[in-house]
């Protein structure tokens, strides 16, 4: 379990959809609570998805995945047959009548040059699609991908999506200007994408998977099907279609055995959250998160969780019922010295497989 866990990610409105439910969260910042709805539908389904950056290139480790690795990832899809998708098909089938498959979504973002070169390759190879999620300003700059090579990428099958125009880090600008420059950026992208490629993304991923509650509100409102954050987790019926989980993948954690076991996740089905906000301050040094969890099979003696930086205290009490399980995680020491925490919570179900969920923490103030 120390591999699983080597690294591991608002609103007032609940969205009630026939048969399935999501959850959509809008609104304030602060003292938010998320209700994800009545929990799994009954098929099961679920997608795990992976976000990578760079390929084979050993500058940038943080962000680099090798080759070696990359092309195991892809060599172990294809022999355990999972179906590949790209995140906006992944979406469609999450909310199809289609029957339960094993269901993977590779994602890029930032459009580094390395994956057009030593990325895109390998997945012809295997005959994956993959989303590549694009800032447009970078687009053509020193190790970026330039319009051409994005245009052939699209068109040998890779899902272009919306990264904004920047890439900037939204939640450092005055409110007021954050939602007229997220807007404005989004709008502007989307006409360089259409004038470019001749499509509009239908998808989007927040630069550094920094939101809050207006921010997902404007990508809902500009028609994106779905939008990719980035704390760790996966996607099933109940997810928040604005602020899907992603596994990340860099060279630090992307041992085949490291990919293998998140490839097997389940989804840890969150019935309520609270706070939803991703945003903490001063005088929440030790954020204190509470979860409802939808208890079914889960096996609660198994539960651990982990915080990046820190030791984690956890809190477990059981309903009456046996139904659901309430859960209170909180940092034993300050995260206020990280930009972005992540408090994740994992444990097995009586047939021993394990389960994952996480809530990314972001201190604006450190730059």
């Amino acid at each position: 379990m120390k591999n699983i866990l080597s690294h591991v990610n608002s609103g007032f409105i609940v969205c009630l959809c026939f048969l399935i439910v999501f959850s959509c969260s809008s609104g304030n910042t602060k003292n938010e609570t998320k209700s994800t709805g009545m929990g799994q539908k009954k098929d099961g389904k679920h997608i795990v998805c992976f976000v990578y950056h760079r390929f084979g290139d050993s500058r940038f480790p943080s962000t680099n995945i090798s080759l070696s690795d990359f092309e195991a990832h892809l060599k172990y899809l294809k022999e355990n047959d999972y179906q590949v998708l790209n995140f906006s098909d992944a979406i469609d089938y999450l909310k199809s009548e289609e029957s339960n498959k094993k269901t993977a979504v590779l994602t890029i973002d930032d459009g580094y040059e390395s994956f057009y070169n030593n990325g895109l390759p390998l997945l012809k190879k295997y005959g994956f699609s993959a989303t590549l999620y694009v800032n447009t300003e970078s687009i053509g700059g020193s190790d970026y991908m330039s319009w051409d090579q994005i245009r052939k990428a699209h068109k040998s099958g890779i899902e272009i999506g919306n990264h904004t125009h920047s890439h900037q880090y939204f939640l450092n600008l005055d409110t007021e200007e954050r939602y007229v420059q997220f807007e404005e950026e989004i709008v502007n992208s989307q006409k360089l994408f259409k004038s470019n490629l001749g499509i509009e993304p239908v998808t989007f991923a927040y630069p550094f998977g920094e939101y809050d509650g207006k921010m997902k509100e404007i990508v809902r409102a500009s028609g994106f099907k779905s939008a990719a954050a980035q704390n760790s987790g996966v996607i099933y019926s109940g997810t928040d279609l604005m602020a899907c989980p992603r596994f990340p993948m860099s060279e630090s954690y992307s041992d085949i055995n490291s990919f293998s076991s998140k490839a097997k996740m389940k989804p840890m089905i969150v019935i309520n959250e609270e706070p939803s906000s991703l945003v903490i301050t001063r005088n929440r040094s030790k954020p204190l998160l509470n979860l409802e969890i939808q208890a079914d099979s889960l096996d609660t003696g198994s539960f651990q969780c982990f915080i990046q930086g820190s030791e984690c205290n956890l809190d477990i009490r059981e309903d009456s019922s046996g139904s659901q399980v309430n859960v209170t995680l909180q940092s034993k020491s300050s995260i206020l010295d990280r930009r972005r925490t992540l408090y994740t919570i994992t444990g097995k179900d009586t047939e021993g497989n394990w389960h994952w969920y996480s809530h990314l923490w972001v201190n604006p103030e450190v730059k």
